[in-house]
């Protein structure tokens, strides 16, 4: 069983150094950013785990590409903490944990937010493409009438008091 986690192990250190020699378009399909973006991504969380190793502690035993790389994993196809957990090596918690910070970490940076609905107003860009919301659409539901429940919860009420 030791082997097999070192070689699970290996295996996880071993991800983004394959999945980095893929061309531009398989990249992106498999990840969802540009290599481009990835790299941006890539250097704020080094500049901010560096920040975060001048205090002092253990270091990860997963890569930081890989770490970033589990991220984007997860958001791209809503897979559970188990199944990234299995794919890495890594325990449930250890990859919440890895998860939660990459995407903190990516939020604080402010470098990779969208812009807002006042931004996008502001913008003089036209748009030809309209979207409509149907999803919601009333149910029918049988109208309450209030002759035939007033009476029956009032007989209700004064058997139980009579007795």
């Amino acid at each position: 069983m030791l082997c097999e986690l070192s070689v699970t192990f290996m295996e996880a250190d071993m991800r983004y150094e394959k999945i980095g020699q893929l061309p531009d378009a398989k990249f992106r399909r498999l990840t969802g950013v540009k290599p481009q973006t990835f790299e941006k991504m890539l250097e704020v969380l080094t500049y901010a785990e560096r920040k975060l190793r001048r205090r002092g502690g253990k270091a990860s035993k997963v890569a930081l590409s890989d770490r970033l790389l589990m991220a984007l994993e997860y958001w791209r196809e809503y897979r559970t903490y188990f199944h990234v957990s299995q794919s890495y090596g890594l325990s449930e918690g250890q990859c919440y944990n890895i998860i939660k910070w990459v995407e903190d970490t990516l939020i604080k940076s402010g470098a990779f937010s969208l812009p807002g609905k006042k931004e996008l107003l502001k913008s003089d860009m036209q748009f030809e493409v309209v979207m409509i919301d149907v999803t919601e659409s009333p149910c029918e539901r049988p109208k309450k009438n209030r002759s035939v429940i007033t009476p029956e919860k009032r007989s209700g009420m004064s058997k139980k008091h009579k007795s």
